[in-house]
């Protein structure tokens, strides 16, 4: 699968912007904060209608304008798609896909497959769960839309039953009502949790294979699914936590409180491991995610890498730089050389200078 073409208006820093894309390498390089990041961000916007930094798609338009629109081109196993994106300060986004207005956003995912990799990938580990809870679902909701459902009517019911925890401290009789949010809980939270372990076993074996290349054997490591409670003691749990739950007015159990462990020679690296051995982990973890895509799919993803070559040492580099060969990749970086260095395959450079991009070659 490839990202032809994209046409932006009113998009962060670019009022019109039309871009063709090749279907192998293509680099955008310029100083920082000049718009590189912005590129990458809405073709991502365009495929999962979310943005890897920013929650509000207020954010995403031009601060003296209403609207935004993305138009994207792309090919999947020789099929082309249009997808066209509006979004709107005050009124919630509408997407068409080949002229034809969808009903859902959820309905985009799965057309098209993106591995994000920037600078922030590289301290998930070391940060907190939210990171890698959110690194397990959006690769869940672009390879399985079932799962998408599921997380989306779970995610729904934790708002609604935190509210109605909120109301009771007023009308002790809404608790009965607690029974039947907590039943739907358990209904969603144990596919969630089942689809978890099993896409959490699929990574595991290829992340390791990959994470020994890039140690030159010297480190083993396994990917650990800490689930808050597993699926089958997920309906007791809830019970007994509900004085909790009504004391702190808050669901404080479920998926929603899951998390992942990287357990490196034995010792898990989220507290013990030194920043190298982290950011290494990251790596491998990205280079699994498109491994992965490609077995499930039967065809690549598209590669977007948010200025990540600057944070890596050479042999890191390398190992990444090696792994995308096959694979239509967008990269931002504030130079070349770092590229001619490593001997890579460029076929298309694009400069990038305050919001006006300006193909090189």
């Amino acid at each position: 699968m490839i990202i032809k073409s994209m046409s932006l208006q009113n998009y962060r820093n670019y009022k019109t912007l039309c871009l063709d894309f090749d279907p192998k390498t293509n680099i955008f390089y310029g100083d920082n904060a000049q718009g590189k990041t912005n590129i990458l961000e809405a073709v991502y916007v365009s495929g999962t209608t979310k943005s890897h930094r920013s929650s509000k798609d207020r954010e995403l338009i031009c601060f003296s304008e209403e609207e935004a629109h993305i138009c994207t081109l792309m090919e999947r196993k020789g099929i082309e798609h249009k997808i066209d994106m509006h979004l709107r300060k005050n009124r919630s986004k509408g997407i068409a896909i080949d002229g034809i207005p969808i009903k859902k956003a959820s309905e985009l995912f799965g057309i098209i497959h993106f591995v994000f990799f920037s600078p922030e990938d590289l301290s998930m580990i070391k940060n907190g769960p939210s990171e890698r809870r959110r690194f397990l679902d959006m690769e869940l909701c672009q390879l399985d839309k079932i799962y998408l459902h599921h997380l989306s009517s779970y995610n729904k019911i934790v708002l609604q039953r935190n509210r109605l925890l909120k109301e009771i401290m007023f009308r002790s009789d809404y608790k009965e009502v607690l029974d039947v949010f907590d039943m739907q809980l358990v209904q969603y939270g144990m596919q969630i949790i089942q689809r978890r372990r099993h896409f959490t076993e699929e990574l595991n074996q290829i992340m390791g294979q990959i994470h020994e290349q890039l140690t030159g054997g010297q480190e083993q490591i396994t990917l650990e699914y800490e689930a808050d409670t597993d699926e089958d003691s997920f309906a007791s749990a809830l019970k007994r936590n509900r004085e909790k739950d009504l004391k702190q007015k808050t669901t404080t159990t479920g998926p929603h409180r899951d998390d992942l462990s990287f357990v490196v020679n034995g010792i898990d690296i989220r507290k013990f491991g030194s920043q190298g051995q982290q950011r290494t982990a990251a790596l491998s973890l990205k280079l699994s995610e498109i491994e992965l895509v490609k077995r499930v799919t039967e065809d690549t993803p598209v590669l977007l890498l948010d200025d990540v070559l600057s944070e890596l040492d050479s042999n890191r580099q390398n190992c990444l730089l090696n792994s995308i060969q096959n694979v239509q990749t967008m990269l931002t970086c504030t130079g070349l050389d770092e590229l001619i260095n490593n001997r890579f395959s460029i076929n298309k450079v694009y400069r990038v200078v305050d919001g006006t991009v300006t193909v090189e070659n």
